[in-house]
């Protein structure tokens, strides 16, 4: 589910995803969306065939370079989005462009650090100026997971760990929200993890962090839902991420663990999880507020 490699034995459940200012003078007015993914104005959602769910409507997927943001991204510029990828890596990034645009779809990277709130500010006007507008975004950045106890994890641990997974979430919905106030409409959806649903010792910071992206999307959820405005966050199991094939490759024993503890019998691939983002920013998920959403083969049922 990680983006990180657990660095204890799996026999708890897994410890991590792959993964403004008040003003709005900086964001850009512009016309409504187009109504393709959106509710239509008596509230329904309108039929789309899947290449087309998205068509007229730009996405953000922050941790775009690999892994389920890079699944994400390519499916939401499959669907029809133009699509702004954001990470750290320029590699990375430039890679998931390619790989949009030799599918036919239209990408634009800017390079991002997402605990820095003046590169996210710069990364939501680089995507409304170039295309006018923000309609879905999906807060997956995150990585170095910091592992321990209560009382092992460091000060240094627990900052580094709450910069990386909960203020990088809650710097970007700030800056997509100022700016989807302005339109009237919007989708988000946060990487949260099963580890937002429950308690693990192993790693506390992680899972503080993770109850708080859980939390920040309920609140935000609550708050913006008559503006117009959607939040809701996904919260994978074990997904095969290339650190997480890493680690089940190096350690054997582990990786019987992680199969047997997954009820389904197996990790989800990274578009097993993509394919629930885009459908919360669909229409089909018109209804869908304030949810934090399991995709984990049974993991929390």
């Amino acid at each position: 589910m990680a983006q990180e490699a657990p660095g204890q034995q799996p026999s708890s459940r897994p410890a991590d995803a792959d993964r403004g200012r008040d003003s709005e003078d900086r964001h850009t007015t512009i016309p409504p969306a187009p109504q393709t993914s959106q509710s239509t104005p008596s509230g329904q959602a309108q039929a789309a065939t899947p290449g087309h769910l998205f068509n007229g409507q730009v996405a953000l997927v922050t941790g775009a370079s690999s892994g389920i943001g890079r699944a994400t991204a390519v499916a939401f510029g499959r669907a029809g989005a133009r699509v702004v990828l954001a990470n750290r890596s320029v590699e990375g990034g430039q890679q998931t462009a390619r790989l949009i645009e030799a599918a036919g779809g239209e990408a634009l990277f800017v390079p991002t650090d997402v605990t820095q709130p003046d590169q996210v500010q710069a990364m939501v006007r680089a995507a409304v100026d170039r295309y006018g507008r923000l309609d879905c975004a999906f807060n997956n950045a995150g990585g170095g997971v910091r592992r321990g106890t209560v009382t092992e994890c460091t000060e240094e641990d627990w900052d580094y760990t709450m910069d990386s997974y909960l203020k990088s979430v809650w710097l970007c919905m700030k800056e997509e929200l100022l700016q989807m106030r302005v339109q009237g409409s919007g989708a988000i959806v946060n990487n949260a993890s099963v580890d937002g649903l429950r308690g693990f010792a192993q790693s506390a910071s992680y899972c503080a962090a993770k109850h708080g992206v859980v939390g920040l999307t309920r609140a935000a959820g609550l708050q913006y839902a008559r503006e117009g405005i959607r939040v809701n966050a996904v919260c994978p199991g074990w997904v095969r991420t290339p650190p997480v094939q890493g680690y089940m490759e190096r350690t054997p024993q582990a990786r019987d663990q992680i199969l047997q503890d997954e009820p389904i019998g197996r990790l989800a691939e990274p578009e097993e999880i993509a394919a629930a983002v885009v459908w919360l920013c669909s229409a089909a998920a018109s209804f869908m507020v304030g949810h934090a959403l399991p995709v984990d083969g049974g993991y929390m049922a």
